[in-house]
C-alpha cells in the first residue's frame, strides 16, 4: 500500500499508509533503520461494545496537511459507527518526538471510548532481541533494543499517562497484542522479550455530538533511557504538546514559504500548493547529515527483497539541484560533503559507486565487477560521477558561496572530473562502458554521455573561476571530444535521432541500440547540445509520439517494453507505465524549446497532469498504473518531487524571460517585383 502522508525533522520519518495506519518509523538517520519494518501499526476505537480498527472497511478518509507544513490534517468517517476523527500529527522539527492528536466526535452520546494505539516492532529491523514493558515512573511503555529507545506516552482527559497495556510475543501462531484490543480490555502484562509488540489504550469517558473527546499521544525516541524520559516525556509535560506544534506549524511554514508568489500567479494556487508540499515530502526524505534518499516506502520489500533506502549519488544530484532552485542551501551542502566523504578514490581520480547506505557505506548491488568473460569492469553508472559535479556548480550559481566551492574543489571536483576525463575510450572519444542510469544494461548511454559532458563543463568553470588553466584546457579538450564522438556516432541518420545506447567492440566498432528511450532528454539537459538543435528536437518528438501512453491515465514510459512492475502487454497501446520523471522531462523540453508563452501550455498540461495523478495528501510515486492511474512501485519517489519542483521553477523562470522580451518587430514590407517584358529576340 502507497505511502500517502509523511512526517519528520530530518532525523526520525514517519510514514503513514493510505489508511492512515502507521507503517515505518525511522531513526535515528532517514532510511537507515526502521523500526517497525513496513509493518502494519493499527489505530483502534471501543465504542461502548463496539470495536473497529482504522483499516477496517467502512472508513472514509480525508487525507492532508495544515497547509505548507509537515503537520497532518486528517479526517476519518465511519457512518456504520457514527464517529469522526481528527488528526493532527507531526514529528517536532527539533526533537525526535512523533505527537498525535485526536479529537473524536459520536453521533450519538457514547458512554465509553477508547483509543489504542499498537506498535509492530522490529528495532534496529530485527525483531529478534526487542523489549517491551511498562514504566509506572512515567505512566508509559518502553520499547528497546541496545541503543535504541521508545517511550509511548500522552494525556488524555483522564490525567498524563496511559491508561492500560498489553505486552507481547508475535509470530508464528501469536498474532500480536492487536488482539487483545477488541474487546476494550489489555491484559497489562507488564514486559516481555524477543520478537514483541505492544498496545496502549486511553480511555476518554463519555462522548457525543457536543462532547467530543481529546487525546495526544507521543512517542519519544532516543538512545537511552534518560533521553526518551527526563530528555524526551518530562519536557513534553513540563512545556506542553502545544508549544512543540505551534513552533512545527511556524518553521515548516516559513521553510516552505521560499517558494515564490510567481508560481501561484503563473500556474494557480493549486500548482504552487503541489510545490510547496513537493518540497516538504522531499525535505523528509533527506537525512540531516547529507543522504537524500531515492524513497523509504518498505514495501517495495516484497518486490525485491530490499529497499530505495539509499542513496543514489543521481537522485541526489537532482534532488539537490531542485532544493538550490528553490532556495534551500544549508541541506544540500550537507548533501555534497556527504559526496566528498563516501566518493571511491583511487590516486588522482574518483568516482561514485552505485548507492550508498544513509550513513555513507557502499550500498547493495546487482552490477557484477567482471564482464561475461571474467574479465575485470568498474562496476558503475558513470553518469553518477558527472551529474554531481554539475550540480555543485547549478549550487554555486545560484548561493555564490566561494569558500564552499573552494573546499571541495581540489577534492570532490578535480579528482572526479579527471576520472571523466581519463575515462574515454581512446578509439573513439566516447566514455567506456558503464551501467545506464535505469540499472539494466551495459553499454555506452546517451543519458551518460550527456552527464559526463555536464560533468566535465561544471569543472570546466570551476577550473576557470580559481584561474586553473591546466585542469580548464584539460576538461575543455575531453568536452570537444566527448561532443565530436557523440556528433559521429551516436546521431543515427537511419533512426532520424540519437540512439540510447552503444555498445564497443573494443576496437573502434560500434554496435547501436535502436531502441527508444525517454532518458534521450540528457543530451540536452545538462547542455551538452542545444534543445532546439535539429537532432535533439527529432529525438524529443520522437520520445513524445512513441512512448506516450495511451491508457487512460497518459503520461510517458521510460521505454517500450518497460518490464519492471509492467501491467499491460500490449506495448503499442502501452509502452510501459507511466512515470511522472519521464513525463516531466517532456514539459521540460517543452519550456527550454519555447520562444513565445503560449508555447509554454504544453508543458502546463503536463503540470496539472501532475497535480491530478498526485495522491490525495499530495505525494508522488514512481509510476502509476496505465490505465487506473494508481500508484506503482514506491511512493513517495524523492525524484518524482525534484522534477516537479524543476519543472515548475523552469516554467516561470521562461514564462516571466518570454514576457521581459521585448516584442518582435514585424519586418517591414518589400515593395513587390516590377514586372518587365522580356525583349523579343532578334
Amino acid at each position: 500500500m502507497p505511502r500517502s502522508i509523511v512526517v519528520g525533522n530530518g532525523n526520525a520519518l514517519v510514514a503513514f499508509d493510505a489508511d492512515y495506519s502507521v507503517r515505518d518509523i525511522f531513526h535515528p538517520q532517514v532510511g537507515l533503520e526502521n523500526h517497525t519494518a513496513g509493518n502494519l501499526c493499527r489505530t483502534g476505537f471501543y465504542l461502548d461494545g463496539r470495536f473497529t480498527w482504522l483499516n477496517d472497511p467502512g472508513w472514509k478518509l480525508n487525507l492532508g496537511y495544515a497547509q505548507d507544513t509537515l503537520v497532518t490534517d486528517v479526517t476519518a468517517r465511519h457512518d456504520g459507527h457514527g464517529v469522526t476523527v481528527h488528526f493532527t500529527d507531526y514529528v517536532d522539527m527539533a526533537r525526535d518526538w512523533l505527537f498525535r492528536n485526536l479529537e473524536v466526535r459520536t453521533d450519538q452520546t457514547v458512554g465509553r471510548v477508547v483509543v489504542f494505539f499498537h506498535y509492530d516492532w522490529f528495532i534496529k529491523e530485527s525483531d529478534l532481541g526487542c523489549t517491551t514493558g511498562y514504566d509506572p515512573l512515567h505512566r508509559a511503555l518502553i520499547a528497546y533494543k541496545k541503543d535504541r529507545y521508545f517511550l509511548l506516552g500522552g494525556t488524555s482527559a483522564s490525567g498524563d499517562g496511559i491508561d492500560s497495556w498489553a505486552n507481547g510475543k508475535k509470530g508464528g501462531d501469536r498474532a500480536g497484542t492487536w488482539l487483545d484490543a477488541e474487546d476494550g480490555e489489555l491484559g497489562r502484562n507488564l514486559i516481555e522479550q524477543g520478537a514483541v509488540d505492544s498496545t496502549i489504550a486511553f480511555v476518554l469517558g463519555e462522548v457525543g455530538p457536543r462532547q467530543p473527546g481529546r487525546l495526544t499521544h507521543w512517542v519519544c525516541l532516543g538512545a537511552d533511557y534518560k533521553g526518551v524520559t527526563e530528555f524526551g516525556q518530562d519536557l513534553i509535560l513540563k512545556r506542553g504538546e502545544a508549544t512543540y506544534r505551534t513552533r512545527t506549524l511556524n518553521y515548516w511554514t516559513i521553510w516552505s514559504g521560499k517558494s515564490k508568489g510567481a508560481i501561484a500567479d503563473n500556474l494557480g494556487p493549486h500548482i504552487h500548493q503541489l510545490y510547496r508540499r513537493s518540497l516538504l515530502t522531499i525535505r523528509t526524505q533527506c537525512d540531516n547529515r547529507g543522504a537524500f534518499t531515492a524513497a523509504n516506502d518498505y514495501d517495495i520489500t516484497k518486490f525485491a527483497r530490499d529497499t530505495y533506502s539509499y542513496v543514489w549519488p543521481r537522485d541526489g544530484a537532482l534532488i539537490a539541484t531542485a532544493l538550490n532552485r528553490a532556495g534551500h542551501e544549508d541541506i544540500t551542502r550537507e548533501f555534497f560533503e556527504f559526496c566528498q566523504r563516501v566518493e571511491r578514490w583511487e590516486g588522482d581520480y574518483a568516482y561514485f559507486q552505485h548507492k550508498y547506505t544513509p550513513d555513507g557505506l557502499v550500498g547493495s548491488s546487482w552490477h557484477p565487477r567482471a564482464d561475461q568473460g571474467g574479465n575485470p569492469i568498474l562496476a558503475i553508472q558513470e553518469d553518477e560521477t558527472g551529474l554531481v559535479l554539475w550540480a555543485l556548480w547549478q549550487h554555486f550559481e545560484i548561493h555564490g558561496h566561494l569558500d564552499f566551492a573552494a573546499r571541495l574543489y581540489s577534492t570532490l571536483v578535480l579528482r572526479s572530473a579527471r576520472f571523466l576525463a581519463a575515462h574515454l575510450d581512446s578509439a573513439t572519444g566516447l566514455p567506456k562502458p558503464s551501467w545506464d542510469l535505469w540499472e539494466e544494461r551495459w553499454g555506452v548511454h546517451a543519458f551518460t554521455i550527456g552527464a559526463v559532458w555536464g560533468g566535465l563543463d561544471a569543472a570546466r568553470r570551476f577550473a576557470a573561476l580559481f584561474g586553473d588553466g591546466g585542469e580548464r584546457d584539460s576538461f575543455h579538450a575531453a568536452q570537444e571530444r566527448l561532443r565530436e564522438a557523440a556528433d559521429r556516432h551516436l546521431y543515427r541518420p537511419e533512426l532520424g535521432r540519437f540512439a540510447r545506447r552503444l555498445m564497443l567492440d573494443g576496437s573502434g566498432g560500434v554496435e547501436v541500440d535502436a531502441e527508444l528511450d525517454s532518458a534521450l532528454y540528457g543530451l540536452w539537459r545538462f547542455g551538452m547540445y542545444p534543445p532546439d538543435d535539429p537532432r535533439i528536437v527529432s529525438t524529443m518528438e520522437a520520445v513524445r509520439d512513441q512512448l506516450s501512453n495511451r491508457g487512460e491515465t497518459g503520461g510517458i514510459a521510460r521505454y517500450r517494453n518497460d518490464y519492471y512492475f509492467q501491467v499491460d502487454g500490449d506495448i503499442d497501446r502501452v509502452p510501459g507505465n507511466p512515470w511522472f520523471i519521464c513525463t516531466l522531462w517532456l514539459a521540460q523540453w517543452y519550456i527550454a524549446t519555447a520562444t513565445r508563452p503560449k508555447d509554454l501550455e504544453r508543458a502546463r498540461r503536463i503540470i496539472d497532469w501532475v497535480a491530478a495523478h498526485a495522491l490525495q495528501g499530495g505525494l508522488l510515486s514512481e509510476q502509476l498504473d496505465p490505465h487506473s492511474g494508481a500508484p506503482l512501485s514506491v511512493s513517495p519517489l524523492t525524484w518524482s518531487h525534484a522534477e516537479l519542483v524543476l519543472t515548475v521553477e523552469d516554467y516561470v523562470a521562461k514564462l516571466e524571460s518570454l514576457r521581459a522580451a521585448p516584442p518582435r518587430r514585424k519586418a517591414a514590407a518589400r515593395p513587390a517585383p516590377v514586372r518587365r517584358r522580356s525583349a523579343k529576340p532578334r
